[in-house]
Parts: C-alpha cells; sequence; structure tokens
C-alpha cells in the first residue's frame, strides 16, 4: 500500500516538537483503521501536492497547514483518509474521512468536492430530500463511512434510507475536529454566538414541517406531536441564544485592600453529546445550545434509530453559518455503539459528556468517562407515580392522565408509570380513564391525521409492554382495554389500562415505555408517599389535590426532579429538567443549563 504525505512549512518550532512527542500525537502517529476485517497501516511515504485551501466561516480563520495527509491506496476499500492538522492549540488532530466525503482526483491531484447522496426511498407524507443526509457531518463536510446501516420505518418496517455507520476511528476524527474548532470558537463574541444561535432557530421555523415529517418517518411519532417537538427544539436554540448574553462572572470583596478576586465563566471545551430516538431533535437542540452558547464545540452521536433528525439539523447548522467543526454528527448502528460511546468517553480531548437514555447505559458512559475525570450531564430513566387523591378534581386527573401516560405511545422518560388512585376516588377515576383511552386514541400510521398513538420504535419495545402485562395478568391484575398488540403491525400495540395493581408485579418496579397504565389502590396519603418513593430512580412526578396543606406536604416529599401539581405535562424550556437518585446528574434547559457546559476560575489580583 502507497501512502502520500505532505510536511508543512516552515518546519515546527520547539513547542511542536515537544508536542509531538505526547501520548496524543503518538496515538495519532500509529492510528490504525480497523474495517470489514480489514487494517489500515502507515506504510510507505512520500511527498504529495497540497491540495486547494476550502473556504471556512468568517468567524474562524484558516487553519495552518497540515502537518501531514495520508491517503491510502485505491485497493484499500473506501479509500479512507487519515489526515493530521496542527492548529494554533498546539495539538495535533485526527480526521478521518473517505474518498467521496468531499476529497475527488482532478487532473492528478486532490481537491475538495462535495459528496454524492444516498439514494432514500421516499415514505409516506412526502420527505424532504433537501434535509435527508446520510453520511456523517465532521468540520463542516459530508464524510460517508466505510459501511452503512439501514433506518427503518417502525410502522410498516420499509427501510427508509442507509446511513454511514461510523465507528471509534471517526468518533475520535470528529473530537479532533471539534477540538480543533473550539480554539477559535471559544474566542467568538457572545454577541456573535447569540446571532448563529438566534440564525439556525430561525430555519428550523422556516423548515418545521419538513423536520417534523423527518421525526414521524424515523421513529413513528404522530405527526401533530412531531410538529410540536420541532417548535419545542427550535425554542431551545432561541433560549440559549439568549442566554449566550447573560454570562456573568463575579467580583468578590477581599479583607486585603491591595488584592482584588474575581470569578470568570470560561467554555469546558468539547462536548460528546449522546442523544435518544424518542425525541430525536429535542434532546439535542436542548444539550448543545447550551453547550454552543457557552462556547463549547460539540460532536453528537444520535440514536441508530432516528439519525436523520440530527442530520438534519447538522444541514441547517451549517446553512446558518454555524462553523466548521462546532456541530459534528457521526451515526453509527447499534452494533457499533458500545465502541463509539467508550472512544467518546475516554478520549482525552473531550472535556464533558452529555447523555440522556437508561440508567444502565449512562452508569457504563460514567465508569469511563471516570478514568479521566470528565464533567458529566446524565438524564437517565425514570419510573413516574402518577397519585390522584380523594380530594382532586376527576375530570382533571383524567385529563393530566391522558397527556403524561399516552405522549408519543408512553416512550417518554417523564411519561407516568404508575397511577396511585385513592380508595375513595378509585373506581370513578378507572371507569373515567377507560371511556377516554376508548374514545380519544386512535392507533395509526403517525402521518394519518386522526393518529394519536403511534408505533412503538421496534419489536423489542413491544415485547417488553407484553411481558408487563403478561407478569402483571398472571399475578391477579385485570384489563380495563386493550392489553394486547393491535391489528395494524408487529411494532402496534393496545393503549391499555390494568386495574388491581400490585407492588410486587413488574410494571411496578421497572419503566415499561410503552402505553401501559397500571392502577394501583391506596389508603392513605403516607402510603402513596412511600409507594411513589419506593424506587432507586427520581426524575418526575405528578399528584393531583385541591387540599393546599396537601399539596405543599406531597411536593417536597416526593423524591423526584421535576413535580406536576394538577398538571401532566411539565416540560418547559425555561425551566430546569432532571432528576434526583439514579435519575441522573445535572439539569438541562432553563437559565441552570448552560452552567453545564462553563468552568469557574478564581483569579486574585494583587499588587493594587
Amino acid at each position: 500500500m502507497t501512502v502520500l504525505m505532505c510536511l508543512p512549512h516552515p518546519s515546527p518550532n520547539p513547542g511542536t516538537r515537544a508536542a509531538l512527542r505526547s501520548d496524543k500525537v503518538e496515538r495519532g502517529r500509529a492510528v490504525q483503521l480497523a474495517g470489514e476485517g480489514a487494517a489500515w497501516r502507515l506504510r510507505h511515504l512520500q511527498p504529495r501536492p497540497r491540495a486547494p485551501a476550502r473556504p471556512r466561516s468568517s468567524l474562524l480563520p484558516p487553519p495552518r497547514r497540515a502537518l501531514a495527509c495520508l491517503l491510502p491506496a485505491a485497493t484499500v476499500a473506501g479509500a479512507m483518509a487519515t489526515c493530521f492538522w496542527w492548529r494554533s492549540c498546539g495539538a495535533l488532530h485526527v480526521r478521518l474521512a473517505l474518498h467521496n466525503c468531499g476529497l475527488c482526483r482532478v487532473a492528478g491531484s486532490w481537491a475538495p468536492g462535495r459528496a454524492p447522496l444516498r439514494t432514500y426511498v421516499p415514505g409516506r407524507g412526502g420527505l424532504p430530500t433537501t434535509l435527508l443526509r446520510t453520511n456523517s457531518f465532521v468540520g463542516g463536510r459530508w464524510i460517508p463511512a466505510a459501511a452503512a446501516f439501514p433506518v427503518l420505518d417502525p410502522a410498516s418496517g420499509a427501510e427508509l434510507g442507509r446511513v454511514a455507520d461510523c465507528g471509534a476511528p471517526e468518533a475520535r476524527a470528529a473530537v479532533c475536529a471539534a477540538y480543533d474548532a473550539f480554539c477559535n470558537w471559544r474566542g467568538v463574541s457572545a454577541k456573535e454566538r447569540s446571532s448563529l444561535l438566534r440564525k439556525w432557530y430561525d430555519l428550523m421555523i422556516q423548515n418545521k414541517d419538513d423536520l417534523a415529517k423527518i421525526i414521524t418517518a424515523e421513529s413513528g411519532k404522530p405527526l401533530k406531536e412531531a410538529q410540536g417537538e420541532i417548535l419545542y427544539s427550535a425554542l431551545f436554540l432561541e433560549w440559549f441564544s439568549e442566554e449566550a448574553r447573560r454570562i456573568y462572572g463575579d467580583i468578590i470583596s477581599t479583607p486585603a485592600k491591595e488584592k482584588r478576586a474575581l470569578v470568570l465563566k470560561q467554555p469546558l471545551g468539547v462536548a460528546a453529546v449522546i442523544t435518544p430516538w424518542n425525541f430525536p431533535s429535542a434532546m439535542i437542540t436542548r444539550k448543545v445550545g447550551a453547550a454552543l452558547a457557552a462556547g463549547c464545540t460539540v460532536v453528537v452521536k444520535p440514536a441508530e434509530d432516528t439519525p436523520f433528525s440530527a442530520l438534519a439539523l447538522a444541514e441547517l447548522a451549517n446553512q446558518a453559518g454555524i462553523p466548521p467543526g462546532v456541530y459534528n454528527v457521526i451515526p453509527c448502528s447499534q452494533k457499533k455503539a458500545k465502541d463509539v460511546g467508550e472512544a467518546l468517553c475516554t478520549d482525552p480531548l473531550v472535556s464533558k459528556i452529555s447523555f440522556t437514555g437508561s440508567t444502565a447505559t449512562g452508569k457504563i458512559l460514567l465508569r469511563h468517562a471516570a478514568n479521566s475525570v470528565k464533567r458529566v450531564s446524565m438524564e437517565l430513566g425514570g419510573h413516574a407515580p402518577f397519585i390522584v387523591f380523594d380530594s382532586a378534581n376527576v375530570d382533571q386527573a383524567v385529563a393530566g392522565a391522558m397527556a403524561s401516560k399516552f405522549r408519543n405511545s408512553g416512550q417518554t422518560c417523564v411519561c407516568s408509570n404508575r397511577f396511585l388512585v385513592q380508595k375513595g376516588i378509585h373506581d370513578s377515576f378507572v371507569k373515567k380513564f377507560s371511556e377516554a383511552i376508548k374514545t380519544d386514541l386512535h392507533v395509526g400510521n403517525g402521518f394519518e391525521e386522526r393518529t394519536t398513538q403511534g408505533p412503538l420504535i421496534n419489536e423489542k419495545a413491544v415485547q417488553k409492554v407484553e411481558k408487563h402485562v403478561s407478569d402483571a395478568l398472571s399475578k391477579g391484575a385485570t384489563v380495563v382495554t386493550g392489553g394486547k398488540r393491535h391489528q395494524l403491525g408487529k411494532n402496534f400495540f393496545e393503549p391499555t389500562l390494568l386495574s388491581n395493581v400490585t407492588q410486587d408485579m413488574l410494571c411496578s418496579h421497572e419503566e415499561t415505555f410503552g402505553p401501559l397504565a397500571p392502577v394501583i389502590k391506596f389508603n392513605s396519603e403516607e402510603e402513596a408517599v412511600a409507594i411513589a418513593n419506593a424506587t432507586d430512580v427520581g426524575l418526575a412526578g405528578y399528584f393531583y389535590s385541591q387540599d393546599p396543606a396537601q399539596i405543599w406536604r406531597v411536593a417536597e416529599q416526593l423524591e423526584v426532579g421535576m413535580v406536576g401539581v394538577n398538571e401532566g405535562l411539565i416540560s418547559s424550556v425555561e425551566c430546569p429538567f432532571g432528576g434526583v437518585k439514579q435519575s441522573g446528574l445535572g439539569r438541562e434547559g432553563s437559565k441552570y443549563g448552560i452552567d453545564e457546559y462553563l468552568e469557574l476560575k478564581y483569579v486574585c489580583f494583587g499588587g493594587l
């Protein structure tokens, strides 16, 4: 195999030579790129012509020339290239690219070119081809991978398209691109960062219908809910575009007259953002908006079920003028997710990990991040109680239960998972809840106007709901309505209401993440609070009561990060989102969300 190399001019200074001896550089120089049973190694080096400079944003000055660009021979499948870039931050950066990622052969030399889109099979609803990107987005460029994985429509099982399947080498390359961009992005004024985030928000609003169709196609979410998510998602960009200009430090009075003490807030660095499939747009902007506003750069790894939304956001970010390397997306299949997650959490250039997903996965990422003591934000699993006291307005409670439980077919981290109803109001609540389920909920394809309940994300999710229903019935629970798969297809499940549920059933102590509403009867307030808190997670909790004293008592006693009192929908960009116990660390959204991407620096100014 022949590898071409271009050397910098002038030669590296002493600081550069010292950096080249660091472990980061040694890692870069010894990179091995593994494919399907093949390995690329650096073997033979010879000079090659320098490629023309690629235009960059006016906010980020052009980089100094690359230390080396390594191009493997054409016989290697995918013609992968490894580029080592030296930037003003004094670190060696690695960027992995494939032949068609934007490098094309022109008159015997290599020059930038536009990567072609993969073939996309249109689904229902007329999906927008202009926003459907299938390659990774790294350093402001669309880069394919050696392999691709299919993205399926959960409603029909049809293949929507094939997306670049990135691995650990591509993840490290994206981190290097993000770190490279951070060296300049951190110095961009808060006003300019605010303006760019606002432009990104404006583009989301302009393309809201197309973005919603993408969500419905890849997640199955009803179109009206998808439209609501896009608005919610865009509002995070708007909110943090405003918060970017409100990052304030402090001046502290000291006992010494000749000294002054200052506290500065500075961006952390590169943030690795790992997001779930149930809110494929909003979970990204809630994290990325805060990170970019603070002056951080990001590498986003979206869920394998819903990568199109993350890539569509990248397209709009690019249109908005977000500089290259500030927002990067590396999709990957479930097979490679473990390696990519580990690469992001252990890379020394990553300063922050932000993850939304299961508690089990969050613990794995925390272990990886602990070795280099990274800052982390974790929004993990929930098991939300929904308590209805005798004093509650039953109709209001039923309406809140419908909104809290069946939004996105029960596939939200804050959806009610256990319904605790006091004995005096139990029968009335169950009857009205059942009537509302039968009357107001309609199962169908998300693109159908009448649909309120789309498919679950995949058959594994359906099997978990079936398992919980079967376990409950075997232990004495009663099906009030639903209880089985829907005739529309393997990923559809009937909205289900169970009564006579007890605490020894799986649905009482495991998060179902599906359209199952189990009702537990209780006698006293103390009993309800004890049942609600008898779990190792605590994300959200809800209760209905008309007793002011009881409202204060229960709101304070529930061991959760968020409480809905006489309200089933609690999420808002202005309010802090997060949990306690094993439901996570940190808060997202609100004025507190940006602090997750800032560090404090104390400056003592003496000799005055």
